[in-house]
């Protein structure tokens, strides 16, 4: 939310149009995934296998790491290569959801 709030009034006057929006996905999408971070830790407490619970935390803060900090870098830079990397971020946080739903699936079918 800070980042949020951030690229709303320090960088209003900075950044074009489309880098704050740039900025606004990726603030975006580490929110939401920070909340994440946080059902992938309850899971982990109740899940009936929390073993697997550990892997969707660390490919969530993965994605916000690839997916949202190449969007900021993006923002401010311009570097519109730093792109090739916002997919993998992108991946990690798919992948993440789809471990988080496995984490709490029973054996039974």
């Amino acid at each position: 939310m800070a980042l949020g709030a951030f690229g709303k009034h320090a960088l209003m006057d900075l950044l074009s149009q489309s880098a704050l929006e740039t900025w606004r996905t990726g603030a975006h999408y580490h929110l939401v995934h920070g909340v994440a971070l946080l059902l992938a830790g309850l899971v982990a407490e109740r899940a009936p296998h929390p073993h697997r619970a550990h892997r969707p935390g660390w490919l969530f803060l993965a994605g916000i790491t690839l997916f949202s900090l190449s969007l900021y870098a993006i923002a401010i830079t311009g570097m519109r290569v730093l792109g090739a990397i916002t997919p993998l971020g992108g991946f990690c946080f798919l992948s993440g959801w789809l471990f988080l739903a496995w984490s709490v699936k029973s054996r039974r079918i």
